[in-house]
């Protein structure tokens, strides 16, 4: 837009007279441009686990880590923090534990030795966290799950009825 005139007494005070603007195109302007930064945390979900879980199961069992979020565009991104404060292992030789997440049905991550006994003298206790980012390419709601198996003989968490955590991240996509 560019300006016709600007008159020495109202350029010293910082005023332009109202002739010398054009708002008809002000005038038209419904909302201010909406874009989010990508990397920004939209929303944030957590569930935590404060009693113990135990299995000796080969398969995966839910440990009760579940929590649901509901992202607002399709080409944002979720990332799953777990964390485990406690994790024991039995006193085989080559146990552990295995951890898989479900999003809804579908697995997005899956470690096969989360928490490992290498020698089998004693029963191994350790913590155990990680990070992961899925891509579900959705804004319906989402339930995530943690799922745990033992490798060949008992695995729990939280056997002293401390805080297992899963946290769920909405990131605005890039």
């Amino acid at each position: 837009m560019a300006l016709s005139k600007i008159d020495a007494a109202n350029f010293l005070d910082g005023t332009l007279p109202d002739t010398n603007i054009n708002n008809a195109s002000l005038d038209n302007v419904t909302a201010l441009p909406g874009a989010i930064p990508t990397g920004k945390v939209l929303q944030v979900v957590q569930d935590t686990l404060t009693s113990q879980f135990s299995t000796s199961s080969s398969t995966y069992a839910d440990t009760g880590l579940t929590a649901s979020i509901t992202p607002s565009s399709t080409s944002n991104k979720i990332l799953i923090l777990l964390d485990m404060l406690t994790c024991t292992v039995s006193a085989n030789a080559n146990n552990g534990i295995a951890v898989r997440i479900l999003r809804d049905t579908t697995e997005v991550f899956t470690d096969a030795w989360f928490i490992y006994n290498f020698d089998g003298t004693a029963i191994q206790q350790n913590s155990g966290s990680f990070q992961y980012t899925d891509s579900p390419s959705s804004t319906s709601s989402l339930t995530y799950k943690v799922q745990l198996k033992a490798r060949t003989n008992s695995a729990s968490i939280n056997p002293n009825n401390q805080i297992a955590s899963m946290t769920l991240m909405e990131i605005a996509g890039w």
